[in-house]
């Protein structure tokens, strides 16, 4: 039987320009002015490693020479341009943080508690 809570992250495994391999989890991702951007973070197989982490936030965007013939396998690049930055990254952050409030709400609802009179 399956649990409920269980949940398995959508995994992307970047290789750097020293040819070193990251693993990270996607969060979201978001389509603007035809340019894909995906926001990450490092994904840590050893719970306390997520413990200790710094909950970083990595922005990249989807590089437009990429080969569209290969959909598995996508060229992620860091975005140069600060106001590009600055821009995508505050809407994709706003996204994360209401999707981690939702997912709050629903796995901490108070309707769920039961009440308790005191006399």
């Amino acid at each position: 039987m399956s649990n409920m809570n269980e949940f398995t992250p959508d995994l992307f495994t970047l290789t750097d320009e020293e040819g070193k391999e990251h693993v990270f989890e996607f969060l979201d991702s978001i389509e603007i002015d035809g340019t894909n951007y995906y926001a990450l973070t490092p994904h840590y197989e050893n719970p306390e490693e997520l413990l200790n982490g710094d909950g970083e936030l990595v922005i990249l965007k989807e590089d437009p020479n990429n080969d569209e013939n290969d959909p598995e396998n996508i060229a992620l690049i860091s975005i140069d341009d600060e106001e590009e930055f600055n821009r995508v990254g505050q809407i994709l952050l706003n996204r994360v943080n209401a999707m981690f409030d939702d997912f709050e709400e629903d796995e901490f609802d108070d309707d769920d508690e039961d009440e308790v009179e005191i006399s």
